[in-house]
């Protein structure tokens, strides 16, 4: 098996969320400047998108931050669950966005318009190189933190659709060919809603406390009943606490209670050493209890 280890939220991670939101507010600036210069309705209403994308981004950076804070007598898990709440608003708020693309390509299909195909490619370029390397800082880590991956795909679908913008205005500019913008438009929103709808399911499925696509529910079970001294378990959970750490509790059947703090200390290892898991609890009887609270509840 492959070894895991689980980490609370790096400085690495944090840095890249303080860069994302800075240089992106700068776009939103520097996007706001051109539209009321060149009178684009259409570069304004882009840049109170892109500000839109900010805030996505500073809830998920709120969300890294409340995450390492420690538990409390009241919050006993911490704030550990905010990073899934924090990647569930931004899978909506991305839909939301799609939706806002779809209005906006379809009125423009109906009545297709000239533009300012210069100052649009200037700013497209522009947020092309912001968006993408934004993207970029949260490339390595998305691959194993769910709000992580709400941040990268909100970057990344802006990175799409500025290059879509980029090859539609030149072919504009050359072919006058307008109802190709909105068309375009329409394509990369059929893109961004692939990668959207992976991100809400998942974030759906960690909110309502699913097992966590990385560990297979079988599996685990096959391994603790294959430890010795185990004649049976029952009422085995997973699910994850945030969007990096998971949890396990079970209740163990064992034919003696020898060593049994040695069993736990080796089991508990064992698990994290195999499994993507970070919080373990482990209830050892000798012999099922025939009358337990866990019966009559889930």
């Amino acid at each position: 098996m492959q070894k895991h280890h689980l980490h609370a939220p790096t400085t690495k991670i944090r840095r890249a969320f303080k860069i994302g939101i800075v240089i992106n507010l700068l776009f939103v600036l520097i996007e706001t400047i051109f539209g009321f210069s060149a009178n684009s309705l259409s570069l304004v209403a882009d840049a109170g998108h892109n500000l839109s994308d900010v805030l996505g981004l500073v809830i998920s950076w709120i969300a890294v931050l409340l995450s390492a804070r420690p538990r409390t007598s009241t919050r006993t898990y911490g704030y550990k669950r905010s990073s899934i709440l924090a990647a569930l608003f931004n899978a909506i708020f991305l839909l939301v966005a799609i939706g806002g693309i779809l209005v906006e390509a379809i009125s423009r299909l109906q009545n297709s318009q000239p533009v300012a195909e210069n100052k649009v490619i200037l700013v497209a370029c522009i947020g092309i190189i912001i968006n993408g390397f934004t993207a970029y800082l949260f490339m390595k880590d998305q691959q194993h933190d769910l709000n992580v991956k709400g941040a990268f795909l909100h970057m990344a679908a802006d990175t799409l659709v500025s290059v879509g913008v980029v090859v539609a205005a030149i072919i504009v500019k050359y072919t006058n060919w307008f109802w190709l913008d909105p068309l375009i438009s329409l394509i990369i929103a059929g893109i961004i809603f692939i990668g959207t709808w992976g991100l809400l399911k998942d974030a759906v499925n960690l909110s309502l406390d699913a097992v966590p696509e990385a560990i297979d529910y079988e599996e685990v079970k096959k391994f603790i009943e294959n430890q010795p001294t185990v004649l049976a378990i029952h009422d085995l959970h997973i699910w994850g606490l945030s969007t990096t750490e998971n949890a396990l509790t079970v209740h163990i059947c064992r034919d003696t209670l020898a060593d049994n703090n040695l069993f736990l200390e080796n089991l508990d290892h064992a698990l994290m050493n195999n499994f993507v898991l970070a919080h373990i609890t482990i209830q050892v009887e000798l012999g099922e209890i025939s009358d337990e609270s866990v019966k009559h509840s889930i």
